[in-house]
């Protein structure tokens, strides 16, 4: 009976031992939105592969839309767990820096290459860009619009789901979208649209759920969304409409909460977000480019995308500055 209690009494000092050698590692918590933590996007290859090198465990918390998670942080507030906030844009990054929650990510930035080109934000790290556009079916639509004008104009029956500029960021960027390109006369853009909407959903995901079902024609989504069903389904059916306004740009970016006890881990994952590995990941699990050229290049199917040969982009300081009017002027057109 003394022998069995010994080797019980070893058993269970091994085990305490192993849970707490475990328990040591340090936990990377990360907010990001729920397309990028899903099974199917980016989130598990990422956690993967930075969790071979680091010796931690990468935690990925997943909100409804960035917006969603910068929200969590700001009122969770200096008791937030998150290390790192991950798919702000740079429409947003603006009200996020004025938060006072985010401090810098010490990343070499030399290997960007955007459309933008140079980038010396010390605080917000991009990883990623596409270009809004509505995407369609293309045996369901055999002439798409090629312009918002056009899209007013078609038929009554011709539906568009599209999403909330208060909770998503494809939504802000659909409002801002139209405010470049049509300035005084945006809401004179939207009123036009406001009977082709057939909901406006809080994020990108619910939205091109209905899209898939055949709820609407047209959905809010980029020019490589295409992608994945090219890619990813052997579907060539799906398309992004061409307009002749140009597309508004999008860069997704990352930062470091700066009550975070996992600083020199935060930048090292921030780094790791640029490197081959990771952004070889990104195209076909975010289906968006990749925010540098990997030595790969991009995978075969992308070349067939809609590449626009304008884009707009508005800079973040303005766009915080009249956010909430443009806001307020599309709920009022729109009855939200």
């Amino acid at each position: 009976m003394l022998q069995i209690t010994k080797y019980l009494t070893a058993a269970l000092l091994l085990a305490t031992s192993v849970a707490l050698k475990a328990g040591d590692k340090p936990v990377l918590t990360i907010y990001t939105y729920d397309a990028f933590a899903a099974d199917w996007g980016p989130a598990p290859g990422i956690e993967e592969a930075f969790e071979t090198d680091c010796d931690c465990d990468v935690q990925f918390v997943a909100a409804d839309s960035s917006i969603g998670a910068l929200r969590k942080i700001q009122l969770e507030g200096n008791q937030t767990k998150a290390d790192i906030i991950l798919g702000l844009d740079t429409n947003i990054a603006e009200a996020a820096r004025e938060t006072g929650l985010f401090t810098t990510h010490g990343a070499s930035t030399g290997a960007l290459a955007l459309p933008t080109g140079d980038w010396s934000d010390p605080t917000f790290l991009p990883f990623d860009y596409s270009y809004f556009s509505f995407v369609y079916n293309k045996d369901n639509v055999a002439a798409p619009p090629t312009s918002f004008q056009a899209l007013v104009d078609m038929p009554d029956d011709f539906k568009i789901v599209i999403q909330d500029p208060r909770s998503s960021t494809p939504g802000l960027g659909l409002l801002l979208w139209i405010q470049q390109a049509y300035g005084d006369n945006a809401q004179e853009i939207w009123q036009g649209l406001a009977g082709k909407i057939v909901t406006v959903t809080k994020g990108w995901s619910d939205s091109y759920g209905l899209f898939l079902k055949d709820e609407a024609d047209m959905v809010l989504s980029y020019t490589t969304s295409p992608a994945y069903h090219l890619i990813a389904e052997k579907d060539s059916r799906f398309a992004a409409a061409p307009f002749d306004e140009g597309h508004y740009l999008q860069i997704e970016v990352a930062a470091i909460v700066k009550t975070s006890q996992n600083q020199e881990l935060a930048r090292s994952f921030m780094q790791f977000m640029l490197s081959d590995t990771v952004q070889d990941i990104i195209p076909t699990t975010n289906w968006v480019y990749p925010a540098t050229k990997t030595a790969k290049g991009l995978p075969t199917g992308f070349e067939s995308l809609h590449l626009p040969e304008k884009s707009l982009l508005i800079d973040g300081v303005t766009v915080e500055e009249n956010r909430s009017n443009w806001i307020e002027q599309w709920k009022e057109t729109l009855g939200q």
